[in-house]
Parts: C-alpha cells; structure tokens; sequence
C-alpha cells in the first residue's frame, strides 16, 4: 500500500538527470477501508488489540477523518491529526502527534514505556480506555478543538 504522495514543486533538484523536485505529503486521506487493511495485515493478539484501540479513538472524536500519516492509522479533527497507532515487532503505540500530550499525563502513563512523541504498550494488553480518553482529550485541548 502506498502511504505517500508526491507532488512536482516545478523546477529542478540541482541533479544531472533533471527530474522536477518532489515534495512529500506526510498525511493523505483514505477510506476507512484502508485502514481495515492495515490492520488485516497483523497478526493476533496485535490485530485485536489495535482495532479495539481504533474504537476507544473513535469513540472519543466520533466524527474524525481517518487517514494516513507517516504510514500509520491516524485520526483528524477540523485538518488536525489528533491521533494514532502502529503496530511493531515487540510492542503496540499510541501516537499522540505531539511531544507535550505524554509528559503532561506522566502519572497517567506509569508502567507504560514511552518516548516522546509515542506510548508503548504490550501486544496483549489494550490500553484501557479512559486512558486513551485523557489521551485524545489532552491532544484536542492542545489543539483548542476541545
């Protein structure tokens, strides 16, 4: 599945060859269908846990735009991504799309191994979903969508 699109910003790259420059879009929209195939590409318990996570999402900003961003399942609301998840090798993440929403639920979050701009959790334990209310709520205040 193609996540990126690209489009000619005119002009040339400075390369001996002349192919336009091309700018990546980091977010594109896609059918929800997309997203259904995303997460049909996993393998179990990873698949469940991460459809379950897309429902707690949901239910918190029903009225989101599903998309693309960076390869991953992410949410929009009024243009902005407010949230996200990913499936890796050894663990599940919940993506905030901001490096202010985690440290400011830092209590909330013990237990949980983090960086900054990503929550980690089990591939067998769903984050509870008054967690991922505070998640998404902390993201939409940050964003006064809220």
């Amino acid at each position: 599945m193609r996540t990126r699109r690209c489009e000619p910003l005119g002009g040339f790259d400075g390369n001996t060859n002349g192919r336009p420059r091309v700018r990546a879009r980091h977010t594109r929209r896609v059918t929800a269908t997309e997203i259904d195939d995303y997460l049909a590409g996993l393998d179990e318990p990873k698949r469940g846990m991460l459809e379950q996570l897309r429902r707690s999402i949901r239910d918190v900003v029903p009225d989101a735009e599903e998309c693309i961003s960076y390869g991953m399942p992410a949410f929009k609301v009024h243009g902005k991504t407010v949230a996200g998840f990913a499936a890796f090798r050894n663990h599940l993440s919940y993506l905030p799309h901001s490096g202010s929403v985690l440290p400011a639920l830092a209590a909330d979050l013990a237990g949980y191994e983090a960086t900054k701009g990503s929550l980690h959790f089990p591939v067998d334990q769903p984050v509870p979903p008054s967690l991922v209310t505070k998640l998404v709520t902390a993201r939409l205040r940050e964003l006064d969508l809220r």
